[in-house]
């Protein structure tokens, strides 16, 4: 299977074009026609079947809208498939960026002011592209269907759910998926496979609170919003230290609050914007449903109104017997002594849909050492010499798989 390896170095220069031209123009959200027709363009140069998945209910773009993300009412997600018959196994890359203004100089520097691949989805859509064409020389031989992914949305939390709501996991059928993510400040060359929850369950409430403004020398005949939305975020605050087991880690944080503009008007509205994350599904299960009693409460003790605009992403679960099936090909390629587990993320990834849906691995390659600059950074920067390595996992995970699957029928 080694030889897997010795033929992604063949396509390198090309996964590393792929890159920089993804890098250089960065599009992010839902919506990302140049990246799609890109990723179109160099699958049909590969003769490879592909077709547009994903549809955004326009309840969506209005939630998304509201909550300052931009108006799009179209998914840009791509699905491609190779080989066929049943098992099939899917591999994901997601495709958007970051609105960072990019701090690194480089020949391929981002050219869109504003917007960057700061999160490494660049080199994920690459290393796909990679595979996509290791897999194909291998057509013939395969014991099944690969599909292939190239979704957008990720940093939305919400992009893999549009596509899985479009039928990305049928016909054919999915049976198993794999996903990885590059880490620029992981030590370069190392594989972290880790068994279980993986990443973090992120919820989000945006609570616009409505009260009845006033002259700041007559409180008594206002609704004062701002006080509502202090109240709020002790109460919430408050909630997580006193419902939420201390041997579980969850935090709850908010990043944003704002109401009124000068120091004698007390204001009609304030908006508050938090978000809670979680690893534990019980504790998660709980607070969802308290966190809710606890606006609903707080506000109308105050005598005030509101909606909320509320945002859920799972965690990422890796199947342990799915991992133990792979491991020995994720070795083949990264050496046994590379294969290590860091443990858990810090954050949430949307790849959770799919692992809540078919047994699944998402792992972490390591581009760099301790101490870079890490993702979602304006200075991240990746070490491309380590981009082969995505691609033979990919594809080597995907033969070995459909092998080993073949081999038990």
């Amino acid at each position: 299977m080694i030889n897997v390896f010795e033929d992604s170095k063949k396509y390198e220069e090309q996964i590393i074009k792929d890159r920089r031209y993804l890098h250089q123009n960065p599009e992010i959200g839902f919506d990302l026609p140049n990246t799609q027709k890109y990723i179109q363009l160099r699958l049909d140069e590969m003769g490879i079947e592909h077709k547009q998945c994903g549809v955004v209910p326009p309840e969506v773009t209005e939630k998304y809208a509201i909550a300052g993300f931009g108006k799009q009412e179209h998914c840009t997600g791509v699905v491609a498939t190779i080989g066929q018959g049943a098992p099939c196994i899917l591999l994901r890359a997601d495709m958007d960026a970051l609105p960072i203004q990019e701090e690194v100089e480089s020949e391929f520097k981002s050219q869109k002011p504003g917007l960057m691949h700061a999160c490494g989805h660049d080199s994920h859509v690459a290393m796909l592209l990679g595979a996509a064409q290791l897999l194909k020389d291998r057509e013939a031989d395969l014991k099944g269907t690969v599909k292939l992914l190239f979704q957008p949305g990720e940093e939305w939390g919400y992009g893999s759910k549009l596509m899985i709501d479009d039928g990305l996991l049928q016909n054919p059928k999915v049976d198993a998926a794999f996903g990885i993510h590059i880490m620029p400040d992981q030590e370069v060359g190392t594989l972290s496979v880790h068994k279980g929850t993986v990443s973090q369950a992120m919820d989000t409430y945006i609570v616009n609170i409505q009260g009845s403004g006033g002259h700041s020398s007559q409180p008594h005949k206002t609704i004062d919003a701002n006080m509502i939305m202090t109240q709020l975020y002790t109460s919430l605050n408050l909630l997580m230290t006193r419902e939420a087991d201390p041997g579980q880690s969850v935090t709850f944080s908010v990043g944003a609050m704002s109401g009124g503009i000068v120091t004698n008007v007390i204001p009609d509205k304030a908006v508050l914007q938090g978000n809670m994350r979680s690893y534990h599904q019980q504790t998660r299960d709980h607070l969802c449903k308290r966190i809710p009693e606890m606006i609903d409460h707080t506000v109308k003790a105050w005598r005030g109104e509101y909606k909320t605009i509320e945002f859920h992403t799972p965690t990422t679960f890796n199947n342990p017997e799915f991992i133990d099936e792979i491991t020995p090909f994720l070795e083949e390629v990264m050496g046994a002594e590379n294969v290590v587990d860091n443990g858990l993320l810090g954050g949430s990834e949307d790849f959770s849909y799919i692992s809540q849906e078919v047994p699944s691995a998402f792992v972490v390659l390591g581009t760099g050492k301790e101490g870079e600059a890490p993702v979602h950074n304006p200075r991240m920067h990746q070490n491309e010499d380590i981009f082969k390595y995505g691609a033979a996992l990919h594809a080597n995970i995907a033969i070995g798989w459909l092998e080993q699957q073949h081999k038990k029928d």
